[in-house]
């Protein structure tokens, strides 16, 4: 089961108390106490694993060690461990408290959430030609805590979307290596699926409904992974009585949710072409390309159907270089 949303607690560590002491070896006045470590600080860190979420199902409460106290004769107490959270990337990490709003985008990016608190002075820092026998120190500040809303939303280069059973989940499988779970009834996909064809991320976003941006269905959850997809597959099956009444309420629930989605280029794939006849299929390609010219008939078992489809993968591929290899100039 992926974990694609959590709230957690977490809190960076106390700093350790300074010490007040003296040099109890004789002809060797003064103080030395020493002065108390930092706390640890709470960072997250992006990874490439989609399910890292899933360690927050049942512990939400984390924090970084605290700093120890200062001891005798100068020595300073040691610095709390860093608390580093694993997190996907593609997340969006919500603190409301402090209202700000970070995004993980890139593999071992490093986000500090909480600061350590600062350990206190042991007496021996407040030494002067005034004071020889300071019994000042100070307490370790404490460290902050906040409340955390982990959001992840997936990076693609292509998101299949469409009504449930349509074959998105097929198609993920026949392109890459991926192993989605394939049946003949609605919502077979739970959770979106990912799989690579050469440089291409692919992701199978789980099928949506009439009323999907509501909540109707699989709802937003799954809304929301689109957004971050560059480029859309539209699959709509043959078998549908109305294809494109199929089409427009997939791009109802889009625009419903977030406008900018429609703007997204967009493939449309008339899917299960060798469940029909070749005149039905002809057909419902027309009345398809009515609303986007970018239609193309499908069939897994079509040389020809999946010639054309690795034919746009391979322009798709060639374009991600160039913005690629421009990002690095």
């Amino acid at each position: 089961m992926l974990i694609d949303e959590v709230t957690i607690t977490v809190r960076s560590g106390h700093g350790g108390s300074g010490k007040k002491a003296f040099n109890k070896n004789a002809k060797s006045l003064g103080p030395t106490g020493g002065s108390g470590g930092n706390g640890g600080n709470v960072y997250a860190e992006g990874v490439s694993d989609l399910g890292a979420l899933s360690q927050f199902r049942y512990k939400k409460d984390l924090a970084a060690e605290d700093g120890k106290n200062g001891k005798d004769q100068f020595h300073d107490g040691t610095a709390g461990q860093d608390l580093i959270l694993k997190i996907p990337v593609g997340t969006i990490i919500i603190n409301d408290g402090k209202n700000t709003r970070f995004e993980i985008l890139k593999i071992g990016e490093r986000i500090e959430l909480a600061k350590g608190g600062r350990g206190g002075k042991g007496n021996f820092l407040f030494r002067s030609s005034r004071n020889t026998t300071p019994l000042q120190f100070q307490e370790g500040l404490p460290g902050e805590s906040f409340v955390l809303k982990l959001e992840l939303k997936l990076i693609a280069d292509i998101g299949l979307i469409g009504l449930p059973n349509v074959g998105k989940s097929s198609l993920l499988n026949a392109l890459t290596r991926a192993e989605s779970k394939v049946g003949n009834y609605a919502f077979t996909t739970l959770e979106p699926n990912l799989g690579v064809y050469y440089e291409l991320i692919v992701a199978d976003i789980p099928g949506l409904i009439e009323g999907a941006a509501g909540g109707k269905g699989l709802g937003i959850k799954f809304l929301r992974h689109v957004e971050r997809t560059h480029t859309l597959f539209h699959l709509i099956s043959t078998e549908s009585e109305n294809p494109q009444e199929d089409y427009k309420t997939i791009r109802h629930e889009l625009g419903a949710y977030n406008p900018a989605l429609l703007e997204k280029k967009e493939y449309v794939f008339l899917t299960k072409c060798d469940t029909t006849s070749e005149k039905d299929v002809q057909k419902k390609l027309l009345d398809l390309k009515k609303l986007n010219p970018h239609t193309l008939p499908l069939s897994l078992y079509e040389d020809t159907h999946m010639k054309q489809l690795k034919k746009i993968l391979e322009e798709l591929t060639i374009q991600k270089r160039n913005i690629l290899y421009t990002r690095s100039l």
